[in-house]
């Protein structure tokens, strides 16, 4: 399922992919979009959070599509990707094998990663890994350490049933679920959360899959701080270079654990970025920048 990719003059068109990944319980199907040419061995991974998709990078992608091959999986139970038969698998060590059988469909041999929230984390716990294939990580808003109060406030929706009568109704509560984002405009929730949304029998519902809470809610203190020291551990193993971006107002990446982050990591760096919480929406051309900067360098044009 391939289209045209339009380059200098016009905004890319993505190529909306599907790669077979396995689990414990059997196998699923991860969706991707790709942006730029198919052929460069360039590759930019950007991977979203909890209950978002691969397309809240459009933007991002369509900018860097000239210099990358940018690659944004909906991670297993979102988006246009399978749900997994057994819930129990919606955990980091399932998405860092799916993105491993993913990369290897790219065939590349490194990757630049940029996961926002959970994509981080999936990106950490990969980057830890002996023979990573991962050169460069941008963490946006989370780190190994994520702030018990900010956890319990996403517990507190994940996984509720909720159905809308028009699709302007679950675009507005998926903005007021993400408005720490950012001031975005009506245009903007509206480009990045149409895909979170799916038409049954007259009603819009979210596309992910309800499950994904049972893990989230069932992870135990000691479970916690087990993935956490996994995750230190993770920073401190990885060689390359990692950029932390936080969002000023945050509620789960505090200034202490970035400073820890910087700290520990072999080549850490920190941005804040003032009048957002969590997490930084990457869709106005200043933060777009910072990634430009990181992946690029300065004074090279990405689009």
């Amino acid at each position: 399922m391939t289209a045209t990719t339009a380059f200098a003059g016009e905004r890319p068109t993505p190529r909306q992919r599907y790669v077979q990944c396995a689990s414990a319980a059997g196998l699923h199907r991860i969706a991707y979009t790709e942006w730029g040419d198919p052929d460069n061995p360039r590759v930019l991974l950007c991977v979203h959070g909890l209950t978002r998709s691969g397309r809240d990078f459009d933007r991002l992608a369509a900018q860097f599509a000239g210099t990358y091959r940018v690659v944004c999986p909906d991670v297993a139970g979102r988006g246009l990707s399978s749900w997994l038969a057994n819930p129990n698998l919606y955990s980091v060590p399932q998405y860092v094998a799916d993105m491993v059988t993913l990369i290897a469909r790219l065939d590349v041999e490194t990757v630049d990663w940029f996961g926002t929230s959970m994509g981080g984390l999936i990106g950490l716990g990969l980057a830890g890994l002996p023979e990573t294939p991962i050169r460069k990580l941008l963490l946006n808003d989370v780190g190994p350490h994520l702030e018990p109060e900010a956890v319990k406030r996403i517990g507190d929706y994940l996984g509720k049933p909720v159905r809308f009568e028009s699709l302007q109704q679950g675009i507005d509560h998926a903005a007021f679920l993400a408005t720490t984002f950012g001031p975005l405009t009506p245009d903007e929730w509206r480009e990045i959360n149409t895909p979170l949304l799916r038409e049954e029998n007259g009603t819009w519902l979210f596309r992910y899959d309800p499950r994904i809470a049972q893990p989230f809610a069932a992870t135990t203190e000691e479970a916690a701080k087990l993935g956490e020291a996994a995750l230190w551990h993770s920073l401190a193993s990885f060689q390359g270079p990692v950029l932390v971006v936080r969002g000023e107002q945050s509620d789960l990446l505090s200034r202490e654990t970035v400073a820890k982050m910087v700290e520990t990591g072999r080549d850490v760096s920190s941005v804040e970025i003032g009048g957002v919480g969590h997490a930084p929406a990457f869709l106005s051309a200043d933060q777009i920048d910072i990634a430009k900067r990181f992946f690029i360098g300065p004074g090279n044009d990405a689009s």
